[in-house]
């Protein structure tokens, strides 16, 4: 039996009796909480949960956008044992009625901002066989069908208040008590519901949040990217509440406008960035240089971190991207370059208590340093397994190490570097290139913006490398000969790019990254050739002895889906 835990507990109850229940907990649009209000609120909602009769270990979807109010739902929840499910809000309602269905959750808790969505999710029956009722925030207009019930917010706030002490209590979880759940992305099908425990909330609090970042009461936290990413629920949940930091929530998108009125506004210390997001603030001509004056900690993660973006973030903003890298498997970052230690290019070293390794395509031994190969991470803070789904399970964890399909390598003084995931990998020439090589090297270029380099086939039928360029300008023509021959300057011949095309926006996955069949379908499509199909997940690459034998030749290992 593990040790009693219970997360809402340490996160919010804590901090009172330490003394800090006066201070900001939750900056919101409309108002703030302290860690007293946050703390009354909780237990209030986590009573009229239990007045609902939502019991232990029962799922609560969560659809709604980042305000105080979602963050005392989800932390409510926890407290009573139950198990909250946020999902993306930009799931359009059949995907939103797929997760429903699969978390076989008991509520659901929506907003109105995505009442469209949920009520399109929920007028399909057959898909909410267990649903019993939806919470709706703001008085959101969903009308779910019958016998479902609809309950306001506030109806239940009211009915949390009329409670006695024992009812708000929390519930005697455990470290290893179910916590939550966080949906994978999905890229290769229906996405996987990864389930984490309440003693993994305090690991990367302590671990990533106190040890590296050094939070602490006082520092206020922004992140671009929102509490449904595993990413996003750490930055803006987790990790501040632990350390008695506050929490500055949007509701609006994160667009290069709403982000500079909450540096000027709320003034952050720590940003969580995503490296899309900092090439738009980048873009933006209205945003002053010092905007980060206040910002003692910039944080990426999310996707590959481009060092010529870094560089260039720095010499406009005076601010050193602190780059990170973590899944939705592990909860948060595990691998990470330090404050005032940063390594463009690379990602650093792990984060205390995890243990990391590069093995051979046959899984028997480490890679010798140099040598690329697939990374496993040893977490103390991964989940159980996906809900429902053992085959996925078995692909990914393996005994206590998480197989993440990316390649990687590991230089003489044990800096990690990412080559990118094993499934994006191009064989041009018999010789395997990794795409974000050819990225980042065009990247340095002061005519491109944003760059997704896929494979398509020549006239033969054989693959080759297409460069799929957003020009820095919009509008800008690009000039696809300097281009080419500014590749040929550092790439090899079988890395430079056939093809340049432009593009006017690299389309994105629901969590917000380059969706790179989307991009390779276009590329087929102007290129005239064959077009992939995007419902069959793309094909691991093989063994490197199937490669023609060179010097050069990348070992590929076989993939296995990753985080977000």
């Amino acid at each position: 039996m593990s040790a009693p835990f219970n997360a809402a507990a340490h996160l919010v109850d804590r901090q009172v009796t330490r003394g800090l229940g006066d201070r900001p907990a939750l900056i919101g649009p409309r108002a703030t909480l302290t860690y007293d209000t946050l703390a009354t609120r909780v237990a209030r909602a986590g009573a009229g949960w239990r007045a609902l009769g939502v019991r232990p270990e029962e799922r609560v979807l969560i659809h709604a956008a980042d305000t105080p109010e979602t963050v005392v739902a989800l932390l409510s929840l926890l407290r009573i044992g139950a198990v909250p499910v946020p999902v993306s809000t930009m799931s359009p309602p059949r995907e939103l009625a797929v997760l429903v269905a699969d978390s076989r959750c008991r509520y659901a808790l929506v907003d109105a901002e995505f009442a469209r969505h949920a009520q399109g999710a929920l007028e399909d029956s057959s898909y909410v066989p267990d649903l019993l009722g939806v919470v709706v925030l703001d008085d959101a207009p969903v009308r779910p069908p019958s016998p479902v019930i609809r309950i306001r917010w506030e109806h239940l706030m009211a009915v949390g208040d009329s409670c006695g002490d024992g009812d708000r209590a929390p519930d005697r979880t455990t470290e290893d008590s179910p916590a939550l759940w966080l949906y994978t992305s999905g890229t290769t099908g229906t996405p996987k519901a990864a389930m984490h425990r309440h003693g993994s909330i305090r690991v990367v609090a302590d671990r990533y949040g106190r040890q590296i970042l050094g939070l602490r009461p006082g520092d206020r936290c922004y992140s671009v990217a929102r509490l449904f990413f595993a990413y996003g629920i750490g930055n803006s949940c987790f990790l501040p509440l632990a350390a008695g930091a506050a929490a500055i929530l949007d509701p609006a998108p994160p667009t290069p406008a709403s982000i500079a009125r909450r540096l000027s506004e709320d003034e952050p210390t720590v940003f969580f960035g995503v490296p899309t997001s900092y090439a738009a603030l980048l873009r933006a001509p209205d945003l002053p240089d010092d905007a980060f004056h206040g910002v003692r900690l910039a944080v990426s993660a999310g996707e590959p971190l481009p060092p010529e973006l870094q560089h260039r973030f720095r010499a406009r903003f005076g601010t050193d991207l602190v780059n990170g890298m973590g899944s939705t498997e592990a909860l948060h970052i595990f691998l990470t370059n330090r404050p005032g230690d940063t390594r463009p290019g690379t990602l650093g070293t792990p984060v205390p208590g995890y243990e990391l390794r590069i093995v051979t395509v046959d899984d028997t031994a480490e890679a010798p340093p140099g040598t690329p190969g697939v990374l496993k991470v040893r977490a103390p803070s991964a989940a159980t397994g996906y809900w429902c789904r053992s085959d996925a399970t078995h692909t990914v964890f393996h005994g206590v190490w998480l197989n993440t399909g990316d390649l990687f390598t590991r230089d003489a003084d044990g800096q990690y570097v990412c080559l990118g995931r094993a499934n994006d990998m191009i064989k041009s020439g018999g010789i395997w290139v990794a795409p974000t090589e050819v990225e980042n090297r065009l990247l340095e270029h002061p005519s491109v913006a944003a760059v997704c380099v896929v494979a398509a086939p020549d006239t033969d039928g054989l693959d080759r490398p297409v460069a799929c360029v957003v020009p820095a300008a919009p509008g800008d023509s690009l000039d696809i000969d300097e281009l080419t021959a500014f590749c040929r300057e550092t790439l090899a011949a079988y890395e430079c790019p056939r093809h340049v095309l432009p593009f006017t926006v690299l389309p994105t996955t629901a969590t917000g990254k380059v969706n790179r069949r989307l991009v390779q379908r276009e590329a087929a499509i102007r290129l005239g050739a064959p077009t992939p199909d995007l419902r069959v997940p793309p094909q691991a690459p093989p063994p490197p002895h199937e490669t023609e034998p060179t010097a050069t030749a990348t070992p590929v290992p076989e993939p296995a889906p990753g985080g977000d």
